[in-house]
């Protein structure tokens, strides 16, 4: 796990060589183990690898870039596999054209090394670095296909002078570009990165702010918050020679297909719990210490439960779990947590996050994440990881993406019973719709409301929300004309009510909730010098669980059904039939309407202000009203917060060029 920095800027600038060091060290959470560079310049011979204070021992190299440097390869490194010297980045090829800059794990290279000494393929390291490169020298871009892990990464092919940047299928690790002022173009895994450069100049998105302020979405687009800055998502590549860069637009490389599946439900839980095996085996690769995260919800304790049974008798005195309690008993998880760590004699260690030390943590989260994050989880997740570190575990494995993949939100009954009523499925409809009332205490009038959102024309749906006080396209505490704004649904047309669980499971795979989330993770848990690894996202556990039949996924007022069944015997019975969810929550409610009301209130003032009047006076009354208890409480507070102490701490001018 690891940081990049690409810098290309054709009329070769006297400072490229010092802005690309700035844009690397701006990183160095990312990877404190190591740093490298590579320069290229018309005169030079090739790339000229470049040392520096941070350059491990046995790394060879110049003490300075050559003269007229065109391009930059910068290189932070987090060290898992092959903890050697032979691991430094940028990494050549034996014949030294190509070189890349590797930010992630290719958990099949094991296989993949096989495949290739077979096709004569020399190796130096035992790193999936190295694979890359001799993948890239055998099967050009359609080495990414053979990948299964989570990569970002950039390569220079000396050969024909091209750059090519590619991110993973699900875009678990990051990579964003943007096109300089000054006619060059930068890659890199953080944004803050780009404000090393000269040119740099932040200013607001106002589209993209208007979907984090009102919907509460972010990173669902290849628009990042940041105008002008821009995002490869996932499942993306681009490829152009270095004189075309700048220009070069982003191509796909996979697009998530279901595959179907027309076998039984024993033998779609027996499948499952096939593929999470396999998962989890090749994400237990490393060269350090490996624990996992768990919230006592049903999926971080999946993986758990699968690596105690995957190291079998080993697990004891191995397994390490990193948790999140709360002082909250509504909120607090330590019940099932402590039931899974028993029944798999996990090491459990535990962190308590309040409001206090968030308050004082809150700049440097904002400066961790880059763009504004919609509720105080992110800190609790951030606190589970300085936890892991601090125990000296650089690895931990989540349970990111089954929610997505399997119907895990509450929020796909709507989309369930809806589709039930447009399929004309009466009766099933009918014990769907009593089950969910009874299992989640759901009353009728919140599954009409349900169905209203579902069923009813967009028109009708606004003018509903708005009697009912709930958000709203064209709300009173944003003035969307200074915002550069359209009132839009980010959600519209993510639904197929042909097939409702489905349609919102890809939409939600792809843009409206996992990338996001990814996001929060993935600065969360590198801000600490950790790596984040996702068993739920092998590719091919997303494919089957995506392709399963609706009623395998939902049922009975059941969610995840499959995972369920396919976890029995292997989670305590207490967490395999759970039916509240929360992850890592803190009690937010608490402390913002109890605990720190005129602390919460100030920052809320503080965003209105510096937001150059995008914020409104209602804002301020929306909040005054949520934390008297005169409204239900919401994350919209938390995100008035966030986005103000965004702008503050990136300096960030309003749309338009406005102060």
């Amino acid at each position: 796990m690891c940081g990049i920095a690409i810098l290309l800027e054709p009329t070769a600038p006297a400072w490229l060589p010092d802005v690309l060091r700035a844009m690397t060290r701006i990183v160095r959470h990312r990877g404190p183990d190591g740093e490298g560079f590579s320069f290229h310049s018309p005169a030079a011979n090739g790339m000229v690898p470049v040392i520096s204070g941070d350059t491990p021992p046995g790394v060879a190299g110049e003490l300075s870039a050559p003269p007229g440097c065109t391009l930059g390869l910068g290189h932070r490194r987090l060290a898992i596999l092959d903890l050697t010297a032979a691991g430094h980045q940028p990494m050549s090829d034996a014949a030294r054209d190509c070189w890349v800059c590797f930010n992630g794990e290719i958990y099949n290279y094991v296989e993949l090394r096989s495949e290739l000494v077979q096709l004569g393929h020399v190796f130096r390291s035992h790193t999936d670095t190295e694979i890359i490169l001799a993948a890239w020298r055998q099967w050009g871009a359609s080495c990414l296909a053979r990948f299964n892990g989570m990569f970002a990464f950039v390569l220079f092919d000396g050969r024909d002078r091209r750059l090519f940047a590619a991110r993973d299928r699900f875009g678990v690790k990051p990579l964003y570009f943007w096109r300089t002022p000054t006619g060059g173009f930068a890659v890199a895994s953080e944004i803050k990165q780009f404000t090393a450069h000269p040119a740099w100049r932040a200013r607001v998105n106002g589209q993209r702010a208007y979907d984090f302020l009102n919907w509460g979405i972010s990173d669902h687009t290849a628009e990042t918050l940041f105008a002008d800055v821009f995002q490869l998502r996932g499942g993306e590549y681009l490829s152009a020679p270095l004189a075309e860069c700048a220009g070069a637009m982003p191509q796909r490389w996979y697009e998530l297909k279901p595959e179907e599946f027309a076998g039984d439900f024993p033998a779609a839980a027996e499948r499952f719990r096939s593929l999470l095996d396999d998962s989890v085996r090749l994400r237990l690769r490393a060269d350090v210490p490996i624990g996992s995260c768990l919230s006592g919800g049903l999926d971080s304790s999946s993986i758990v439960g699968t690596v105690r049974s995957q190291l079998g008798p080993r697990a004891i005195g191995l397994q390490n779990v990193f948790s999140a309690y709360s002082d909250v008993p509504r909120f607090d998880e330590r019940s099932f947590i402590e039931d899974v760590a028993r029944s798999t004699g996990a090491a459990a260690h535990h962190v308590v996050p309040d409001a206090d030390s968030l308050l004082r943590e809150l700049d440097q989260l904002v400066w961790h994440q880059d763009e504004p994050f919609g509720s105080t989880s992110i800190y609790a997740q951030w606190c589970v990881f300085a936890l892991a570190r601090k125990h000296g575990v650089p690895v931990m494995l989540d349970g990111q993406g089954a929610d997505e993949a399997l119907g895990g939100y509450h929020g796909y009954f709507g989309p369930r019973l809806a589709g039930l009523l447009r399929q004309g499925r009466w009766g099933t409809f009918q014990r769907e719709a009593a089950a969910v009332r009874s299992l989640h205490a759901q009353t009728l009038s919140m599954q009409l409301r349900m169905l209203a959102n579902e069923l009813l024309p967009p028109s009708c749906v606004e003018r509903l929300r708005r009697l009912a006080g709930r958000t709203v396209r064209s709300p009173a505490f944003l003035d969307l004309v200074k915002l550069g704004a359209e009132p839009l649904g980010p959600h519209d047309g993510s639904v197929d009510l042909r097939d409702p669980v489905r349609s919102l499971g890809h939409a939600q795979l792809t843009a409206l909730s996992l990338p996001m989330l990814l996001r929060f993770e993935d600065r969360d848990s590198m801000a600490h010098s950790v790596e984040a690894r996702l068993p739920f996202l092998d590719y091919r556990l997303v494919e089957f669980c995506l392709g399963l039949p609706e009623d395998f996924k939902l049922s009975a007022g059941w969610t995840k059904r499959v995972l369920r069944e396919g976890m029995r015997g292997r989670l305590p019975e207490t967490v395999r039939l759970r039916r509240d969810k929360l992850g890592f929550a803190t009690a937010e409610e608490v402390w913002m309407r109890e605990r720190h009301r005129p602390e919460f209130l100030q920052l809320v003032d503080d965003a209105i202000a510096l937001s150059g009047g995008i914020l409104t006076a209602a804002a301020r009354r929306k909040a005054e009203r949520m934390l008297a208890g005169v409204e239900p409480f919401s994350f919209l507070v938390w995100r008035f917060i966030s986005f103000g102490a965004w702008i503050r701490r990136f300096n960030l001018g309003m749309p338009g060029g406005a102060a």
